[in-house]
């Protein structure tokens, strides 16, 4: 095993629908860990049951507008992002628009630069595409993610109600426009 001092950096590599599975399992542990203070147990479940099935994470995986790129620490899955073009965005934007609709870190790598890489990649993918501007929902009560996304010079330009369970939440919608 390798120490400490020399071991390999965190990789990220697209995923392919073969990492059904990890996508899955980050996707449920990160969602708790960020959201199952402020839900009910009884909604979080249902979330976590609809949102991580194996059909809806399978038709995402699939959509040829969407891309998924998994964080690995060695043979350690932890964390992914999840970006949309076109029709795979959650809300119309436009063709010249990149949705960042999921940066999922597991909690334990938080402040180790997974999330800043994983925008990094949205913004090559962003770059390669000639899109426009990039563009991202994030819950108002998430104040860590706000912060990451304004100083990586994203704006609030809209907001919209994200409903989880009998609770109505406000999303914050943010954008960055991109410039050559």
């Amino acid at each position: 095993m390798k120490s400490r001092m020399n071991r390999e950096p965190i990789t990220i590599r697209k995923a392919e629908l073969s990492d059904m599975a990890t996508v899955q399992q980050i996707g449920r542990e990160t969602f708790f860990e960020t959201f199952a203070q402020a839900n009910t147990e009884a909604d979080m479940q249902t979330y976590l049951t609809e949102n991580f099935s194996d059909a809806k994470v399978s038709a995402e995986l699939s959509h040829p507008d969407s891309q998924f790129f998994i964080a690995w620490d060695l043979e350690a899955p932890v964390g992914y992002l999840k970006i949309n073009a076109g029709l795979a965005q959650t809300e119309p934007q436009g063709e010249t628009a990149l949705e960042i609709e999921r940066i999922y870190v597991l909690s334990d790598y938080h402040g180790k630069k997974v999330g800043q890489r994983f925008y990094e990649q949205a913004l090559a993918v962003a770059h390669q595409q000639n899109k426009t501007h990039l563009w991202l929902g994030v819950w108002e009560e998430n104040l860590k993610a706000i912060r990451f996304y304004e100083k990586n010079g994203f704006v609030t330009f809209d907001k919209h109600i994200f409903q989880f369970g009998d609770d109505a939440q406000t999303d914050l919608l943010m954008k960055k426009e991109l410039t050559d």
